[in-house]
């Protein structure tokens, strides 16, 4: 099954989708052995392991190459940030052609200024509603497989207000778009309300420390959302044992035991040793 098709199976399922935040290869092979059917990746996580902050500071092509590792490196999924496009509705088609060629299930655009600046923080602008509609609907005509997801991400909540953000994201809807990412609801009763005002699947992106207060994703899902994104769980979570380890070698100048006394050899079957030893004698006569 073609990775878009497992993802329109896995939205098709009763319930909320969950899709952890990766950033690498290795993050996203992490997050489909935990066993969630999709991965998402985060632009911020991915701009903060090119040693950038999440101001828009990556290149389309820099994105487009990490979801193609990712892509490449699981058999879930991959969700994939596309920012603002990168541009007007010229490059949105490039846009979504080098997406859906890297292997991506599905993309999100958005309606910030270019450079556009993380979700969660404050200051952001936002482009009319007529350009942004214009962009959504070039996305939608540009994908080859009508299953590859196009997500529309509205960050004008902060900026216009809670009305305009619901009236935003339906008016991408009506013009061909999957589903509805109403960014940063600054209230429980806020997200509460988008999946009752919204009509179409709707997107919750669970930042903690974030402009959105905290649910149980249970409650996320008897709200009425359908898909959830966890961009930073990850990124935050090697940031901190990083810091740990490097501060334990500091101090003692001895190598820290890793977390479940990981060696070197668990360290790569986590990412097919196995398999690959498999394949040095396969293809020679003699097997060895």
């Amino acid at each position: 099954m073609s990775a878009t098709a497992q993802l329109r199976a896995a939205l098709a399922e009763p319930g909320l989708c969950i899709a952890p935040g990766a950033y690498d290869g290795l993050t996203a092979m992490l997050v489909a052995q935990a066993g969630f059917p999709a991965v998402y990746m985060t632009g911020a996580g991915t701009s903060v392991a090119h040693g950038y902050p999440d101001f828009g500071l990556l290149t389309a092509t820099e994105m487009v190459a990490n979801a193609a590792r990712m892509a490449r490196a699981v058999d879930v999924p991959v969700i994939a940030d596309a920012d603002t496009g990168y541009g007007n509705e010229l490059n949105v088609v490039r846009t979504v052609q080098d997406y859906e060629q890297a292997g991506v299930a599905g993309i999100h655009i958005e309606d910030q200024v270019s450079p556009k600046r993380c979700g969660h923080l404050d200051d952001k602008e936002i482009v009319s509603r007529t350009d942004w509609i214009a962009k959504i609907r070039a996305a939608v005509a540009t994908r080859r497989d009508s299953a590859f997801l196009i997500i529309a991400r509205t960050d004008s909540r902060a900026v216009a207000g809670f009305e305009e953000a619901i009236g935003r994201a339906n008016e991408a809807l009506a013009n061909g778009a999957d589903m509805a990412f109403v960014e940063a609801p600054q209230t429980l009763e806020e997200i509460a309300a988008v999946p009752k005002l919204v009509h179409g699947p709707c997107l919750l992106n669970v930042v903690w420390g974030g402009k959105t207060p905290m649910l149980d994703l249970r409650e996320a899902e008897a709200i009425g959302f359908k898909l959830a994104i966890v961009p930073a769980l990850l990124l935050k979570a090697a940031i901190g044992a990083c810091d740990d380890a490097l501060a334990a070698l500091k101090a003692t100048h001895t190598h820290p035991t890793p977390p479940g006394g990981m060696t070197v050899r668990d360290v790569f079957g986590r990412v097919g040793a196995r398999d690959w030893d498999g394949l040095r004698t396969k293809f020679r006569p003699d097997g060895v």
